[in-house]
């Protein structure tokens, strides 16, 4: 179970704090108050789940996590009989009388998304669209009629009241991702949806620099580098080098103490061995690996090429 009581000892803080994303924050935070569903979706990097996180902490509710895959099902979010207890009770106050009471009892673990519900946390459905549609069917029920079904639990009670302090918040990847699933139209109909863009260069080398803790000029060595490699997957279905990627060069440049320097050959490989599998996915060659490398290489000793 992912249950966060304080996601800020638990999270690094990678969100821009920049006056764009404070209002963001405010308005999704009013449509938690109100009731309503909010989700964040974008490109993978973009910090949609730490923004998540962050607007989840404003709510001064406890927050349970829950990661979205294609293998999560009711049990997952219900809960599921975990074993059997027994309880047995022998009783011999009267010497000549022998008495045995003997009860056998199933021992129930509520889900992730049914202790959230009940108690009122704030509930992050971290990529929610890796999950099957038919599993994310629950949540039809708790958006609409403020209810969980209690599927399998064997109980006489149909279902359970959704606590009034309860809400939730989505992140998605964009459809084209691999592994992803195209949920529900009446799933899609009942959230707010906030399409959260690539950071600007400026706002990731900020951030590089902040979370890495390197000199702004590397920041932006970094940051040079790593977009001008992502724009030659702009033509493919690949992504190409995330924020990720850079927070990576980033951390061990600094930890290997390894100069920042696009004409350091250890720099160099430091880039080669983070994004030259990623890249190569990108490229429409014979020989990608090979190609990624010589490009890789290029960039680092003149950003400005291609």
């Amino acid at each position: 179970m992912s249950f966060l009581q304080d996601t800020a000892h638990t999270q690094p803080n990678q969100l821009i704090q920049d006056e764009e994303t404070k209002q963001l924050l405010s308005r999704s935070l009013s449509y938690l108050k109100t009731g309503y569903p909010v989700h964040f979706t974008g490109p993978a990097g973009t910090g949609k789940t730490t923004l998540a996180l962050a607007l989840a902490r404003k709510k001064r509710r406890p927050v349970m996590l829950i990661h979205g895959n294609h293998e999560l099902n009711n049990r997952d979010l219900i809960g599921d009989f975990t074993g059997y207890t027994s309880k047995k009770v022998v009783d011999q106050y009267v010497r000549t009388v022998y008495k045995k009471d003997e009860t056998v009892t199933e021992s129930w673990q509520n889900g992730r998304l049914l202790e959230a519900a009940m108690n009122g946390y704030t509930l992050v459905y971290d990529e929610f669209t890796r999950s099957r549609p038919t599993t994310n069917n629950i949540f039809l029920s708790i958006l609409e009629e403020n209810i969980i079904p209690l599927y399998g639990t064997k109980s006489t009670k149909p279902f359970e009241r959704v606590h009034p302090s309860f809400s939730i918040i989505f992140t998605s990847n964009p459809a084209e991702y691999a592994g992803v699933y195209q949920a529900q139209d009446a799933l899609w109909d009942r959230l707010i949806t906030i399409p959260i863009p690539d950071l600007k260069a400026e706002q990731e080398a900020k951030l590089i620099a902040e979370k890495c803790e390197v000199d702004p000029e590397e920041a932006n060595e970094i940051t040079r580098i790593v977009r001008k490699l992502r724009t030659s997957c702009e033509k493919s279905q690949q992504p190409g080098p995330s924020l990720r990627a850079s927070l990576m060069i980033g951390q061990l440049a600094q930890e290997e103490d390894i100069l920042i320097d696009g004409k350091d050959e250890d720099f160099q490989q430091l880039c080669l061995d983070i994004l030259n599998y990623t890249l190569s996915l990108c490229m429409d060659s014979d020989a990608p690996l090979q190609e990624a490398e010589e490009l890789i290489v290029k960039t680092c000793k003149n950003p400005e090429a291609s």
